[in-house]
């Protein structure tokens, strides 16, 4: 599980430490008490982070990485209810009092993350300061993506819900091209494999996106945001709503929050 994991065995560097949105948006004051004990971690494309039931050890800050947060049925199958890229952190059952959770965080994308131990977050936590402050704004956001992406499994169709998890998937490893076979995605959404062949045949089709041995290239994301679902961007709205807080004055997010 979590120890499993390799961390790097590079010194941390600043540009890897920012770029994860959380951390980037701390002050200096909150930073040093917490960097000396992020670890850089590998995450491997079909890692699983924790499971369900498990009591979670600590919690990780993707930098370039993709995470998805799936519910599994008694049967096997399977549906995404959210993802976590460079612009959140996994597992926030440990800071919301839960220390563990029905879901199972598997990684979608292979890259790296910080991985803060337990004890470290739970303390810097309990200050109820920026990082609290920080840690439940993004909890906000993720919530909102959870619940639209339940309103959108169930009211749209597969076509739409697969613009939406493409949209999704790209603004959190902050790029155009994904590296995702079809049968994998069809688990994240929760629906027969030929469904997303047939919806990811006409985006092809259309010029939207290029499809070839897993690796999915988008060409025209204008024109796959209209053919999404309002569901991408009410998620987007409430997220960089949250998101316009976590600017860096030399006195952080809570300096901020109190003018």
């Amino acid at each position: 599980m979590p120890n499993s994991f390799k961390t790097s065995k590079s010194n941390h560097q600043t540009a890897c430490f920012q770029d994860n949105r959380l951390l980037k948006a701390i002050s200096a004051e909150v930073r040093e008490r917490i960097y000396p004990h992020l670890k850089l971690t590998e995450l491997p494309l079909g890692a699983v982070l924790y499971e369900s039931g498990d009591v979670m050890e600590s919690v990780y800050f993707p930098t370039n990485s993709i995470v998805s947060m799936l519910y599994v049925m008694a049967d096997g199958r399977s549906a995404e209810i959210s993802v976590v890229g460079y612009e959140g952190v996994v597992g926030i059952a440990l800071f919301m009092g839960g220390l563990s959770t029905p879901s199972r965080a598997v990684v979608q994308s292979a890259g790296q993350a910080y991985r803060l131990e337990s004890k470290f977050l739970k303390t810097e936590f309990a200050l109820n300061g920026e990082f609290h402050h920080l840690l439940l704004r993004y909890t906000q956001a993720l919530i909102t993506q959870m619940a639209q992406t339940v309103a959108c499994n169930r009211h749209h169709s597969i076509d739409q819900q697969l613009c939406r998890w493409l949209l999704l998937s790209m603004d959190r490893l902050k790029g155009e091209d994904l590296y995702m076979t079809q049968e994998l995605i069809a688990n994240m959404l929760g629906v027969r494999r030929e469904g997303v062949t047939e919806a990811a045949g006409k985006l092809q089709s259309a010029g939207v996106i290029e499809y070839r041995r897993g690796h999915i290239q988008v060409l025209d994301r204008p024109k796959l945001e209209h053919l999404c679902c309002e569901c991408y961007a009410v998620v987007k709205k409430e997220t960089d709503r949250l998101f316009e807080e976590f600017s860096y004055p030399p006195g952080g997010l809570l300096h901020r929050l109190k003018d």
